[in-house]
């Protein structure tokens, strides 16, 4: 029995993409369809706790639109807001404005170097996965994860752990022959609830979260010269993510 699998969400996890790239594109959608509509940086870290931008427009419009007269087909207006704002993420990642978070692309070549299986497990729409990694990794890239589940290729969003156990279903393998990176309390909850074990990396919105059941908590996944600060768990004295040091952890998870 060996670590077989890696499963990366994306959003706040490969990059910071939430700040500075989801946020604004929302803003540029609203505007540009005739809303009085701004997410501020700190409304959108509130907003961050419903997962999926659909479901966040909605969330938003139930609790603080009372004045605001609907369309009769909210469910369709919600949907084209939506894709207007996918227009403008990925015009804003084709402006390679957001690079990857410190260690992923070592650690992903890496996994690939010793034959550690790859997969994307996310509630971001598959267009958003996919121009984020040709732009940050090259085209080829696509082809180093065996299954991008994404979007709404299932139901119910994170914390459910459906997307995870679609994710696992495609690979044709258990929760415990896999470690998932995660950077948010709902991913946390969502890779616990289909029995996989997270590594967590916060960022500026999630770093003061609750990661229960996260084997270990992180900054970010380090670089040889840009060391991780451990917030949680035993990082066994390392100073950046490996494939050596994944699987010691993993050891422990399932011994």
């Amino acid at each position: 029995m060996s670590l077989q699998a890696l499963i990366f969400d994306v959003d706040g996890t490969l990059a910071d993409t939430e700040r500075d790239g989801h946020r604004v594109a929302f803003n540029q959608a609203f505007t540009e369809a005739g809303l009085g509509w701004h997410w501020s940086m700190e409304q959108y870290g509130q907003l961050l706790k419903v997962a999926g931008g659909k479901e966040r427009i909605r969330h938003y419009i139930q609790q603080y639109c009372a004045e605001w007269q609907p369309p009769q087909d909210l469910q369709g207006f919600i949907a084209d807001l939506h894709a207007a704002k996918n227009q403008h993420y990925q015009a804003l990642l084709s402006q390679s404005t957001i690079p990857l978070r410190p260690g992923v692309e070592r650690l992903l070549r890496d996994a690939r170097a010793e034959g550690i299986r790859l997969a994307i497990a996310t509630t971001s729409d598959l267009p958003n996965v996919i121009t984020l990694l040709e732009q940050t990794l090259g085209k080829d890239s696509l082809s180093w994860f065996e299954t991008i589940a994404a979007g709404d290729m299932v139901s119910a969003k994170k914390p459910a752990p459906d997307i995870y156990n679609y994710a696992l279903n495609q690979l044709a393998l258990e929760p415990a022959d896999c470690l998932v990176f995660e950077d948010s309390q709902v991913g946390c909850q969502a890779a616990c609830a289909s029995g996989c074990r997270p590594i967590i990396t916060v960022n500026d919105y999630t770093q003061n979260q609750d990661f229960a059941g996260a084997l270990l908590v992180i900054n970010h996944l380090g670089n040889p010269d840009q060391p991780f600060t451990p917030l949680a768990g035993d990082s066994g004295g390392a100073k950046y993510l490996t494939i050596s040091g994944l699987t010691t952890l993993w050891n422990k998870s399932v011994s």
